[in-house]
């Protein structure tokens, strides 16, 4: 059976919420590529871009790729247009997560009700739900990105402090409105850079930086690196010019996002914003009650394993890691089994930990009970 976290355990803690790419598995490709390595590891753009540090065309190929099958998806996504099927069930997984978050700040009684969520991803879904939640105007809370100003709105950390409430007519009573904190510690696509600040705008239209000749050139590359079967040695080669190459970083060094070679931002004033995010996650962890849950996040950023690893020094922390499978969480009991103020949530044998079984089973003000197919089939 799925192991579930409780509601009523954590709702009036200090509440952080760290998810990643897994989150959004259904809408975007992530990091992970289809070829193995000589002895049969699973390659990821990471370790690719490590093994063609010293062949600048494939390396070149490589990011092509990455920008073309994953940044770019995320640029020219709208919830508008997303069709049923997979793609809209992530959509409403995301609605029905942030509902699970109102509920638990609706019974606080403090007046600051806040919940963190530090995503390493760069799209805009958590964004985009929140808002079509409060177009239906049911639901009271605010979403916090950490930008203000009216026109133009700039980023900044000292926004994440803040909290609203409500007054009555005579002010004789106060009410703190729930909101939620959205923390893009690797950046957004949102995001871009304004003199020394960095300026958020949702209204973006992106254009593809890649021409169509450029996709044509690299399309043998990443339909082998996207199919099962294929090794690394055995990768299609692709050559670019000097030029081309230099072209190709000049406009992909610009993105606001984390670079996936060295998990480092290019534009130092995103790298000082990255660790100003670091520093809140590690502050709120080490406050006295908190709760961390990690969901869809395989810790491959080592600074915030690190932090968080430092963090669990706080007996006062509770974290809760959720894992997809049963080999993430044989992996992450290694690198989190020395400590006791933490539990490793793994699905039943032949499940998996997706977002919808999340949501179901194991993160929700009411959680249904897990009744595993083969015993349903025994009946």
């Amino acid at each position: 059976m799925f192991e579930t976290i409780d509601a009523l355990d954590i709702y009036n803690k200090n509440v952080n919420i760290l998810i990643g790419a897994g989150a959004s598995a259904d809408l975007f490709p992530t990091l992970s590529l289809k070829v193995k390595d000589a002895q049969g590891r699973r390659e990821t753009v990471e370790t690719l871009s490590h093994r063609f540090e010293s062949f600048k065309s494939m390396r070149t190929a490589l990011f092509m790729h990455y920008y073309n099958k994953c940044i770019y998806p995320v640029q020219n996504f709208s919830p508008e247009f997303v069709f049923a099927g997979e793609e809209d069930l992530n959509i409403k997984n995301y609605e029905c997560f942030i509902k699970t978050l109102i509920g638990l700040m609706e019974r606080r009684k403090d007046l600051n009700r806040k919940i963190n969520i530090f995503t390493t991803n760069y799209d805009g879904c958590l964004a985009h739900c929140s808002d079509s939640l409060l177009q239906e105007d049911v639901y009271d809370f605010i979403i916090n990105d950490g930008a203000s100003g009216f026109f133009k709105k700039y980023l900044n950390a000292k926004n994440f402090n803040t909290f609203q409430c409500q007054t009555g007519v005579f002010e004789r009573s106060s009410y703190g409105i729930p909101q939620i904190n959205i923390i893009h510690v690797h950046g957004s696509i949102y995001w871009l850079r304004n003199n020394d600040k960095i300026e958020v705008d949702y209204s973006k239209d992106f254009k593809s930086f890649l021409s169509s000749n450029d996709i044509e050139r690299i399309k043998e590359f990443s339909d082998y690196i996207c199919t099962e079967g294929g090794y690394t040695e055995n990768i299609p080669a692709v050559e670019f010019s000097q030029q081309e190459i230099d072209s190709f970083w000049c406009k992909y060094n610009q993105l606001p996002i984390v670079n996936p070679t060295k998990w480092k931002f290019h534009e130092t004033v995103f790298e000082e914003h990255y660790y100003q995010m670091l520093r809140l996650l590690s502050y709120e962890l080490e406050k006295p009650n908190s709760i961390l849950i990690t969901f869809g996040f395989s810790f491959a950023d080592e600074h915030i394993l690190r932090l968080v690893q430092r963090s669990l020094s706080n007996p006062s922390l509770q974290t809760y890691i959720c894992c997809y499978d049963s080999n993430a969480a044989v992996k992450l009991k290694r690198e989190f089994g020395s400590w006791r103020n933490i539990q490793i949530i793994a699905p039943p044998e032949g499940e998996v930990l997706d977002f919808t079984n999340f949501n179901k089973y194991v993160f929700s003000l009411k959680p249904e009970k897990y009744e595993s197919t083969e015993n349903l089939g025994d009946l």
